[in-house]
């Protein structure tokens, strides 16, 4: 496939925007109810004791709906796609503000750093800084993932 972008093709400052999704209420019960049960995800009236008010997203579950667009949009790109090794982790994760049933989320990566891997020559490791905002625009979540890309056969 001569369209695959590997990690050679990506530069610093690369950026792509993602989503929207829209945040749903029995999506974000559920979710708490099984990741993350603390009450000011779970009820109105339970967060209305909180700082909170109201039922808010748990923040793995505003992470995990950063992946839904993230892949959503990598799907888009098939050689993108091809390339992606998966990830090594997540620097600087910070939810910034509750996410409320209702919200529409959005996002943008962009890549802040690369570098070859010393151990592992089919591979390069990627530094992307992430930016998740709501409706008005209102950051919500950030984030630099660190992704593992093939780099270009030989």
């Amino acid at each position: 496939m001569s369209d695959i972008v590997y990690f050679e093709d990506i530069r610093v400052g690369d950026r792509f925007d993602f989503g929207p999704v829209t945040v749903d209420r029995e999506e974000v019960i559920a979710f708490a109810s099984r990741y993350d049960p603390q009450p000011f995800h779970l009820s109105d009236d339970a967060a209305a004791t909180t700082h909170f008010g109201t039922v808010s997203a748990s923040g793995w579950h505003t992470t995990a709906l950063f992946m839904k667009m993230f892949v959503a949009e990598m799907q888009k790109n098939p050689g993108h796609q091809a390339a992606s090794l998966g990830a090594m982790g997540v620097d600087e994760l910070r939810w910034l503000r509750p996410v409320r049933p209702g919200d529409t989320l959005r996002g943008t990566s962009e890549v802040i750093d690369k570098k070859s891997s010393q151990s592992r020559p089919e591979m390069g490791i990627v530094r992307n800084r992430v930016t998740i905002v709501n409706q008005e625009d209102k950051p919500v979540l950030t984030m630099i993932p660190i992704a593992l890309w093939r780099t270009r056969p030989d």
